[in-house]
């Protein structure tokens, strides 16, 4: 670099940039030459080409003005120079600065009309200013010359306007003597129209100017006149005052308590509108009570308007006791709505009055006794809030406690909740009462009626068991019980215009409350037509029917409810909701059936029974009612729970119980499930059907919460070998067990909300030892079904007739190994036949495969432990036999790895094992028989071993075995 340096002075050159620092401002950005315009156009003309040159450009040319051109080019020299290099190189900075000169021309040449264009723009609007320069000015100099012509004039019309204020004067005197002759006219005329503040307005200013012009004779009887006018306006105040108790009209009280202020007797007012309010709640009731009884009896006898309000209540009947609770309500409700909108009236009315006195603070004393007023007032509103609400609650109450409610259809009953407790939202919003009147008393028909009830639901749930053929109910994949008309409750949004029934337990209360709401028309307690008319379900699946008619025939023909009460036939119409299905099934139960090796293209849809679909709607209407009522919370999910434990136990009773296999000590039913068992048992089944008539009174009543235990219907076939022993069934009972269970789950949170704290622990128990324990059921009842389909008995028979003395080495399996798999193979295409009627899910399949195999395990170890005599060789051919058997099974089925292989494994191996590893072995490996271990020790070891050893290792089994007697 040096010597470029040194070579460039010699010869007086300078670099690019010196060169750019020598020049101007002017010089350094000027415009090019024709010569180097000339120069520019000689190059490539092709835009593409100029375009890509440009591209080419380092970024580093482009980042500051700073940058040294000269000394970045330079230490960007190699070390070793080369002259045809360079001047390449130099050749391509030309093309490069010749292509920018191009495009900063050509830049230059497209712009230039615009600049031209702009400039005379500029031009115009600069002759346009000087224009209306000159404008203004010659206006300001005319308005000058017209404010000095017109100040005599205005003059003069200040003359004329001091005369016609004058005038006016003189007329205003002359009109109030008029007015004075006509004041009784007028008095009437504005009584007759209600308004009374100006009725005792004109009353007042009459009397003031009586006694202004009292000197003339006309109006000189005129004060006698007026203050008998003003009694008569109080009398006609106070029968207004009454109005507004069943109909406030904003209007109207206001010129009601403007007529009071005037007189001056707002406290007087007030003291007045409570009685009438308290009248207006008794007498409302009373004729509205009165009504519906005379309705009922069928005639006119006036002897019913002479009993008591609640002697009157006990002659409602029945049909007419829901219509006369909600038009009591409605009633009621405007009573209070009037009341609402009274205190919003004080409450407005005292904000106005107390800006405009801190505007205007003259008057002191007037603003004290105003306010003196307004807190007397208030004070009284406040406190009438709570009266009324008593008396309202006791009127209702009477009304509650009058009708016997227990026979009530449910419907209708959760319909009086639904009213009640929308009356006790009622009066939190009006008082922040509690209600407790209220909440006793529905509390008490509550729970009368609940137990009734539950113990009906109870009887017919165990009727529906025993009836049940546990036939798969169509169902469609994306069912969730949300789509069902008892779970709407939980979809809706928590807001004043949604039935409290159906709203959901845990959404946060609307922040509009029912009199916002309400305010300005309608009523909160308006009947209306139930959703299920215009809503309907659509959760049944349409099961490939060619045609909805064949689909409605065979629905029907599959579900005969000829013996179903009416309450419950309803639930099976096929309805169409549109709601999106919200999941309700676990995912791991989802991507089960998913794997299933036995789906065969069937829907993974829940696997349920129309049993299975009554109690789902029976917690749906168990729930409404105790989102209604929380009082009963305890109470009605303790009976949510009996619905569950019942469906489990019959479902064990039916499927599950075989003392013979649970005597097998596999621990096929858990401690955990036999305990849930035992505690239903103990607490909801009644095994003494034929009650002994002597029993005692207690001992009767503990029976009747009892319920006795279900029957299989004779219609379920479990005998069956070619269908698994009612395989179908048993998977449709189990299934449909665990499908409900994961319902519960999903209701947890729900109930959870509602459940009061001190009884929480009995909700968090019933979900962990007895809910969770519902999939815990397919083991026992898949056990019966591989105990079964599998002839282990002639596999010991094949077992023994097989020599395993045997002096050489075999390279073939035994017979009994060909036999047991295609008992195997056989299985899996029952199996097949049977996942044609049914959705086998994969946990199913699993199970069943496992028991198989583990009891065919089982069998051949207690074949080899039944043998008599072993060689070497046998001991080979016993673990051919079982590789043999290991190896086709996998072909059949997924399971890995394949169950109690080990135990097999190792029992064989056990024959190997010399006197001192026998020991050792027998007290590791508990989990063989008692026969099993003495067979090992008789004859691996009987013909190595002394008789005394023998005895020692046979003590040491004794001894394993003797814990388990």
């Amino acid at each position: 670099m040096q010597k470029i340096k040194s070579l460039m002075t010699r010869q007086g050159l300078r670099s690019p940039q010196e060169s750019v620092n020598d020049l101007s401002p002017i010089e350094s950005f000027r415009i090019p030459t024709k010569e180097e315009l000339r120069e520019v156009h000689e190059e490539p003309t092709d835009p593409q080409a100029q375009q890509e040159i440009i591209n080419s450009i380092e970024e580093v040319y482009f980042s500051n003005d700073s940058f040294d051109i000269v000394k970045y080019e330079l230490e960007r020299l190699p070390p070793v120079l080369s002259l045809q290099e360079l001047e390449e190189y130099r050749d391509k900075l030309k093309q490069q600065q010749a292509a920018v000169s191009k495009k900063v021309a050509d830049l230059i040449l497209e712009k230039q009309p615009a600049y031209v264009e702009e400039l005379e723009r500029v031009t115009s609007l600069q002759s346009g200013l000087q224009l209306a320069a000159v404008i203004c000015t010659n206006g300001r100099r005319h308005l000058n010359i017209a404010k000095e012509g017109f100040t005599q004039t205005s003059l003069g019309l200040l003359a004329n306007q001091r005369k016609r204020q004058l005038l006016i004067g003189l007329l205003k005197s002359l009109r109030t003597i008029k007015t004075l002759q006509r004041t009784d006219v007028r008095l009437s005329e504005m009584l007759e129209e209600e308004d009374y503040p100006g009725a005792i307005q004109l009353c007042l200013e009459c009397q003031k100017a009586a006694s202004t012009f009292k000197h003339y004779s006309c109006i000189s009887e005129l004060n006698s006149k007026l203050q008998d006018t003003l009694e008569q306006i109080e009398e006609q105040l106070d029968v207004a005052l009454s109005k507004i108790c069943k109909n406030f009209d904003i209007n109207h009280y206001t010129k009601v308590q403007q007529a009071y202020r005037l007189l001056g007797k707002t406290q007087t007012a007030m003291d007045q509108l409570h009685m009438h309010f308290t009248q207006a709640i008794h007498n409302t009731v009373f004729q509205v009570v009165l009504g519906y009884v005379e309705l009922c009896a069928g005639n006119t006898d006036t002897k019913f308007q002479k009993l008591q309000y609640k002697d009157l209540c006990t002659h409602i009947t029945s049909d007419s006791y829901i219509p006369c609770l909600a038009d009591l309500c409605k009633a009621l409700w405007e009573v209070m709505l009037s009341y609402y909108r009274t205190m919003q009236w004080h409450e407005s009315h005292d904000q106005d009055e107390a800006a405009v006195v801190s505007s205007d603070g003259n008057n002191v004393i007037g603003t004290e006794e105003n306010s003196f007023d307004r807190n007397y007032v208030k004070k009284k509103l406040e406190h009438g809030l709570s009266r009324i609400w008593q008396d309202v609650q006791l009127k209702v109450k009477t009304y509650l406690l009058g009708t016997d409610l227990s026979n009530f259809k449910y419907d209708d009953f959760i319909f009086v909740l639904d009213i009640i407790s929308r009356l006790m939202q009622v009066g939190e919003e009006f008082c922040g009462s509690k209600s407790e009147v209220l909440q006793e008393s529905i509390r008490k028909q509550s729970v009368n009626y609940f137990k009734t009830y539950h113990r009906t639901r109870l009887e017919e749930l165990r009727m529906f068991l025993e009836n049940e053929t546990w036939e798969l109910c169509p169902v469609k994949s994306s069912f969730s019980i949300l789509q069902l008309h008892e779970f709407k409750f939980m979809e809706q949004s928590r807001s004043p215009s949604v039935s409290p029934s159906k709203q959901p337990a845990s959404a946060v209360s609307s922040t509009v409350t029912l009199f916002e709401q309400y305010c300005n028309g309608g009523n909160p307690f308006e009947i209306q037509a139930d959703s299920k008319d215009d809503e309907t379900e659509d959760v049944l699946a349409s099961n490939g029917y060619e045609s909805d008619e064949q689909e409605k025939s065979a629905y029907q023909e599959y579900d005969s409810d000829s013996d179903v009460p009416e309450e419950l036939k309803r639930d099976y119409v096929d309805e169409q909701t549109g709601d999106a299905p919200i999941k309700s099934v676990s995912r791991e139960t989802l991507r089960s059936r998913k794997r299933s090796d036995y789906n065969l293209n069937k829907v993974n849809a829940p696997i349920l029974t129309n049993t299975t679909l009554n109690v789902i709607r029976l917690v749906g209407k168990y729930m409404q009612m105790m989102n209604i009522l929380k009082p009963i919370a305890f109470d009605v999910i303790h009976f949510m729970s009996q619905l569950f434990d019942y469906y489990l136990y019959a479902v064990y009773t039916f499927f599950g119980r075989n003392d013979m296999f649970e005597s097998t000590g596999l621990g096929l039913s858990s401690s955990r499930l036999r305990t849930t068992l035992n505690r239903i048992q103990e607490s909801l089944i009644d095994l003494e059907v034929s009650a002994d008539p002597s029993g005692t009174l207690t001992a009767a009543e503990e029976r009747k919460e009892k319920v006795p235990s279900p029957h299989l219907s004779h219609l379920v076939v479990l005998t069956s070998g070619n269908l698994l022993y009612g395989l179908a069934e048993r998977v449709v009972a189990t299934e449909s067990l665990v499908f409900l269970a994961e319902q519960f789950e999903f209701l947890q949170p729900h109930l959870d909300a509602v459940m009061p704290a001190a009884k929480k622990p009995f909700l968090q128990q019933f979900y962990s030892q007895t809910v969770s324990t519902a999939s815990e059921l397919r083991k026992p009842v898949y056990w019966i079904v591989a105990a079964k389909a599998i002839d282990y008995e002639q596999m010991l028979i094949l077992m023994a007739n097989v020599k395993w003395d045997v002096k050489e080495i075999m390279s073939q399996h035994n017979v009994y190994v060909d036999a047991l798999l295609k008992e195997f193979e056989e299985f899996n295409r029952r199996l097949n036949d049977v996942s044609k009627r049914v959705r086998i899910p994969l946990p199913v399949s699993n199970i069943l495969w496992e028991h198989c195999i583990r009891l065919a395990n089982r069998t051949l170890v207690e074949g080899y432990a039944n043998v008599k005599k072993c060689s070497n060789e046998g001991r080979a051919l016993m673990q051919l036999d079982f590789q043999q058997f290991l190896m086709k099974l996998e072909k059949l089925t997924d399971i890995r790895p394949i169950p109690d292989k080990e135990f097999v494994e190792t029992y064989i191996k056990a024959y190997y094992l010399t006197e001192n590893d026998m020991e050792c072995w027998i007290k590791e490996h508990r989990e063989y028989s008692t026969k099993q271990l003495t067979n090992l020790v008789n004859i691996c070891l009987g013909t190595y071993i002394n008789k005394k050893a023998r005895q020692k290792l046979l003590a040491t089994i004794d001894d394993i075995d003797r814990p388990k007697r």
